[in-house]
């Protein structure tokens, strides 16, 4: 039985672009990143040098070169001018982030700035920065209209960085997603003083609006069978067991819940939940079910919420040869893959042909522009220009639809699956890694067509970060659950705001809608000490998770390296109890401090010297520092604690609890850092959020904190406390002995 209502599909999708909108507008607002559809160009010089400054820019810069990539996208590489630039003085720099080398060494170095590879950017014509949409006071003349400036602004994807050049891939449409015309596009650049602004990344939130308006505007005999189950009107069709009894598996070396799970997905016919707690091969499962699922002559797209946890599949793909294509801009992927990338294997594979000798003869057009000073020859050319790219554009269509065609899997993220690319491509099979991590807006991308869906991940670690509802003045915010109606036909309704939450992700509303008939749990895990391990899994996973027997009793003194054996390196569980009053935390407030980042943070002097104390005591004994994380809440304790060991042990990796998802190390060290008289601990009480700090380590985990203020937030948090007391190495850590940092 249901465990919940069914959802008013209609209802579902209109609140979920309402969600996306306050959500899009609050990390542009959190971020200071111009949004695609807003105005940069009516930025004074000045403002345009602070956003360099702060690595939101680079200005001074020219057009140096262009060529023609993927889809027809021009790539175009900016110089600094040399009118207001200063000459390097080597003639060789090694680029930034990728290793390569400039050969022009007369060229004019950039300017310090922050702009990376795979940032979005829009470039545009100094000289088009008016004072405003209606020009001067009489309204005539010397102002430039917003369209007028959309229209002569582009944007792409920063592909390539160097000391001397940023390599900048465009693509055919402008700003909020608008075609552009054809003919002048980046060529129009060509001669003028230019800037480069970094801006908020639209294209995510473009797709999945896009989405949900598609659902919003469905008819109910426009809902699939697939829907229906995953809305609650009908109940997930029967699970055919008797035809995956005698499967053989690739990987000898699955256990029995890792099986049970690959089994479970192949039997199911529409939906399929399977739950990797911390540790326990997940990837490996996804790749064994996706050859399964190749053995029975099935066609799969996979998907990620991030480019690395698709890259991370097609890492472990790639050694079974079998025909796969990674949609996805080659400037975002991970090295190792980018051989498989569509953009890649258009240029290497025989279908490349094709499109090569237009692509010649359009980079030879646009060499001749900067040749001729014509009005009318110039305006040929473009017309020249415009034909070759319809040209090219057409021939590179076939080709990539013979690829991906071809292709039995095909890897992309959430929102990429809703590129051109796969715009006429049916799948038999949707796998949706790390769904637990994704917005269910973005899962309905690759969706919407789909009749058959896998989904992995733990919903007992944290959700998507969401910025439209995070923090309120004063306090850490607690969410409220939704409040639901129920509409005649029986569905759940948005009764009053917040009855839908972005927060809630598909995972999460499938197992509270079906119940966990339609999940699988793998309950061996491989990164663990079993000590470190058993309160999670009595807590969280009803105490069904069992360490491998590789990892269940592993010290940080067996490490594969000379380690002095003391106390420290033969425990695999420490707490260092700050009781007593004498580590008070503070607020940021407290010293007025104005940093955004840390605005009502905590930190905690005392606890961060235990911290500091307990780390070197690791080095000493010969535990490397890049096989040692710290990890902490709190942004402010963080910082507090960066400061002291960063420049110390620069392999040592700090960093937010939150941020460390889905990371692993040898030892690791937890920061609680709450200590006060009220015993309040923020969001500490949320348990997902410890839950991924004390599942971090392998073989020690530290943690520091002040077991009278902790165990008060909730029964979950004294359970723990209570357990650390009885099982870990208790410490009570002397304050004369810690001077304050």
């Amino acid at each position: 039985m249901p465990a919940a209502p069914p959802i008013s599909i209609p209802t579902f999708a209109q609140a979920q672009q309402q969600l996306l909108l306050a959500e899009q507008e609050a990390e542009v607002a959190s971020s200071t990143l111009f949004s695609s559809t807003s105005s940069s160009s009516f930025v004074s010089a000045s403002s345009r040098r602070a956003l360099q400054a702060a690595g939101y820019a680079l200005t001074g810069l020219v057009l140096v070169a262009c060529r023609t990539g993927m889809g027809g996208r021009e790539v175009g590489e900016f110089g600094a001018d040399s009118a207001i630039g200063s000459l390097g003085k080597s003639k060789s720099s090694t680029e930034a982030g990728n290793g390569r080398n400039d050969s022009d060494g007369g060229r004019v170095r950039l300017g310090a700035h922050g702009i990376r590879v795979g940032d979005i950017v829009r470039v545009e014509d100094v000289s088009s920065s008016g004072r405003g949409a209606g020009g001067t006071k009489g309204g005539r003349g010397k102002g430039i209209k917003e369209e007028e400036r959309k229209d002569k602004s582009h944007e792409g994807v920063v592909t390539r960085v160097g000391e001397r050049s940023v390599w900048v891939a465009f693509g055919d449409k402008g700003p909020g997603g608008q075609r552009k015309q054809d003919g002048e596009s980046v060529d129009v650049l060509w001669g003028k003083k230019l800037w480069l602004v970094k801006l908020a990344n639209d294209i995510t939130y473009r797709r999945m609006k896009q989405t949900m308006t598609r659902m919003e505007n469905m008819t109910e005999s426009d809902h699939t069978y697939f829907m229906r189950v995953l809305f609650g009107h009908t109940p997930p069709s029967s699970v055919d067991f008797e035809s995956v009894q005698s499967i053989e598996f690739f990987d000898p070396t699955l256990n029995d819940s890792q099986r049970e799970a690959i089994r479970f997905a192949l039997a199911s016919k529409e939906i399929a939940l399977i739950h990797g707690p911390p540790g326990t091969g997940k990837t490996y499962t996804l790749i064994e079910l996706v050859l399964q699922l190749l053995k029975q002559n099935l066609r799969i797209l996979v998907c990620g919420p991030s480019n690395i946890s698709v890259d991370n599949i097609v890492e472990r793909l790639a050694p079974h040869k079998i025909p796969l294509v990674r949609i996805g801009h080659p400037a975002r992927l991970l090295s190792s893959v980018v051989d498989h990338s569509l953009e890649a294997l258009t240029q290497t594979s025989g279908a490349a042909a094709i499109v090569k000798d237009v692509r010649k003869e359009i980079e030879m057009k646009q060499a001749s522009i900067r040749k001729t000073r014509s009005g009318r020859e110039r305006r040929a050319i473009y017309q020249d220009l415009k034909e070759l790219r319809r040209e090219f554009r057409e021939r590179e269509a076939k080709c990539v639809d013979s690829l991906v065609t071809g292709s039995k899997v095909v890897l992309a993220t959430l929102h990429g699956a809703g590129g051109y690319q796969l715009k006429n491509q049916r799948f038999d099979v949707v796998i949706i890694d790390e769904a637990s991590q994704a917005l269910e807006a973005q899962c309905w991308v690759p969706l919407l067509s789909a009749s058959k869906a896998v989904l992995a991940g733990d919903h007992l670690q944290l959700p998507p970060t969401i910025k439209s509802t995070n923090g309120s003045k004063g306090k850490e915010k607690v969410k409220p659950k939704p409040d639901v109606e129920n509409t005649a036909d029986g569905s759940t309704s948005v009764g009053r705001p917040g009855s839908f939450r972005l927060e809630t992700t598909l995972f999460d509303r499938l197992l509270s809608m079906h119940g966990s008939g339609v999940k699988r749990m793998l309950t061996t895990q491989y990164r663990m000490h079993e000590k470190i391990m058993k309160f999670p899994s009595q807590e969280l996973y009803g105490d069904k998770l069992i360490a491998a027997e590789a990892v269940k009793t592993r010290l940080l003194r067996e490490l594969p390296y000379e380690i002095e054996d003391t106390d420290d390196t033969h425990e695999p569980l420490v707490f260092y109890d700050t009781q007593g009053g004498d580590f008070p935390e503070r607020s940021t407030d407290d010293e007025g401090k104005q940093v955004t980042i840390l605005a009502e943070s905590k930190s905690n002097d005392m606890e961060a010297a235990v911290v500091v104390r307990h780390v070197e005591n690791l080095i000493a004994t010969g535990v490397r520092p890049e096989d040692i994380a710290v990890v902490t809440p709190y942004n402010a304790q963080l910082s507090l604690l960066s400061q002291v060991l960063k420049e110390k042990y620069p392999e040592l990796e700090l960093g937010s609890v939150d941020g460390f998802q889905g990371r692993e190390k040898e030892a690791v060290v937890v920061s609680l850092v709450r200590s006060n008289p009220d015993h309040e601990v923020g969001f500490l009480g949320e348990k997902r959020r410890l839950n991924v700090a004390m599942t971090r380590p392998k073989r020690h985990l530290c943690v520091c904190g002040d077991s009278e203020t902790i165990r008060r937030g909730s029964r979950f948090l004294q359970r723990w406390m209570d357990f650390l007391e009885e099982h870990a190495d208790l410490r009570y850590p002397d304050p004369s002995e810690y001077m304050q940092l």
